[in-house]
């Protein structure tokens, strides 16, 4: 069986992102990851910047853009929604 496609998301840890809430995101996304078991199904990755401050904290989940969600659970529903979507996709190929 082939391996599942990594869901892939990017934090933004510049200072002002950071200062907004994705400190505290990435910390509950590693939490949420850990006790849901997908760890082995996300990518994690964090950035110095990726240009989008005045609107922070910035992601980026599945490719698609995500500012001013500070809320753990928002973010975990949006985690879940795309992890749903990229198996629906799989099953059809």
């Amino acid at each position: 069986m082939a391996e599942k496609e990594k869901l892939r998301i990017e934090l933004c840890m510049g200072s002002s992102c950071f200062a907004r809430g994705n400190s505290g995101i990435l910390m509950s996304l590693e939490e949420f990851a850990e006790q849901n078991g997908i760890s082995d199904r996300i990518d994690l990755e964090g950035h110095l910047c990726l240009g989008k401050c005045n609107s922070g904290p910035h992601m980026t989940i599945g490719g698609k853009e995500y500012s001013g969600i500070s809320d753990p659970d928002a973010v975990a529903d949006i985690i879940r929604k795309a992890l749903e979507e990229m198996d629906a996709e799989s099953d059809i190929h």
